[in-house]
């Protein structure tokens, strides 16, 4: 069997329906111009999505964990159970839109210099969600957030730098982080950065490898010819998913960031908690967005802890070792 161009690798987690409509439409996908494999890493779902990939899809690598190890733990171990030139990491609930992995991969084929690639994020309605590519965080967007300008005026670059409001995703960019939702990355590359880094259970981690990535000298970029619809958070309920998220940030910042100005910039996010959190105390405003800002709030000395330290091995791993695992096998995590 000829070794493949590229290994997509897919995270579930309790999103059996999700998972199983992603992987029908991957197949329906294939080109003969790009070879892929599929490894599927399951988190310990509770709601059969194992054993149903296992009967639908038996090509599949699946790789059943005992616990859920977050999603860039979870990637870690997918990655090393194939072996190509390049990684594609693909959500759940993702729809592929025409055949996006040919796209991204003859793009970087064209385009090595990049290294880290994404396409396009949709909405049911064929719109940019803004999910595929993000700003990365500093002092002034965390500004933003504390006094309340990022909610206030989403729309303005100046207010909301992290979500790169009005950038034209159809046209090739360079940008600043690219969205694990939808990322390709040279394999060379994963395995020099060690993976993803196993702290962080969820969310800013592809922030982080995106920020490392950089310093190695790739130029994330954006190309609008590869495009999935994405439903998003659907193994996330709304507070637990921004609790998540705060706590990622958190783990960013102190990790990238230098202590004095991590400090401040943890204040800032708390500040910002704060001030929604007040706002529908005192003015009886409805949960913005679904987010609860109270609740939240009281729950600051837990994710301003961000995530705790991880001793986990990370890639690459002895060659001779997992990537050799076979469709169907099981990882004891």
């Amino acid at each position: 069997m000829n070794r493949p161009d590229v290994c997509v690798v897919i995270v579930s987690y309790n999103t059996r329906d999700l998972t199983l409509r992603c992987l029908r439409e991957l197949e329906d996908s294939r080109t003969p111009d790009v070879r892929f494999d599929i490894v599927v890493v399951d988190n310990a779902s509770t709601d059969g999505s194992a054993d149903a990939i296992a009967e639908h899809f038996p090509e599949v690598r699946l790789v059943r964990l005992t616990e859920n190890v977050g999603w860039g733990r979870g990637v870690n171990r997918g990655a090393v159970a194939g072996d190509s030139d390049y990684l594609l990491l693909i959500n759940p609930d993702t729809v592929p839109v025409g055949q996006p992995v040919t796209e991204l991969v003859t793009f970087a084929r064209h385009r090595p210099q990049h290294r880290v690639y994404t396409g396009r994020t949709l909405r049911a309605d064929g719109t940019d969600d803004g999910y595929s590519c993000w700003g990365l965080p500093s002092l002034w967007s965390q500004f933003t957030f504390a006094t309340g300008l990022s909610t206030a005026f989403p729309r303005r670059h100046w207010a909301n730098p992290e979500g790169l409001p009005r950038y034209d995703r159809r046209t090739v960019r360079e940008v600043p982080a690219v969205s694990g939702c939808f990322l390709l990355i040279e394999r060379a590359l994963f395995d020099r950065l060690g993976g993803f880094d196993p702290r962080f259970f969820l969310y800013s981690d592809d922030i982080d490898l995106c920020a490392r990535a950089a310093a190695q000298g790739a130029r994330p970029v954006l190309h609008p010819g590869a495009a999935v619809v994405h439903v998003g958070g659907a193994s996330s309920t709304s507070d637990g998913q921004r609790l998540k998220i705060l706590r990622g940030k958190v783990t960013y910042l102190r990790r990238h960031w230098s202590p004095l100005r991590s400090r401040l910039g943890v204040g800032l996010l708390v500040a910002g908690v704060g001030l929604r959190a007040a706002g529908r105390l005192l003015l009886g405003a409805d949960r913005s967005r679904g987010i609860d800002w109270v609740l939240l709030w009281r729950q600051r000395h837990a994710w301003t802890a961000g995530w705790p330290p991880v001793d986990e091995p990370r890639p690459p791993y002895d060659p001779d070792g997992p990537r050799n695992v076979s469709a169907g096998a099981r990882s004891t995590g």
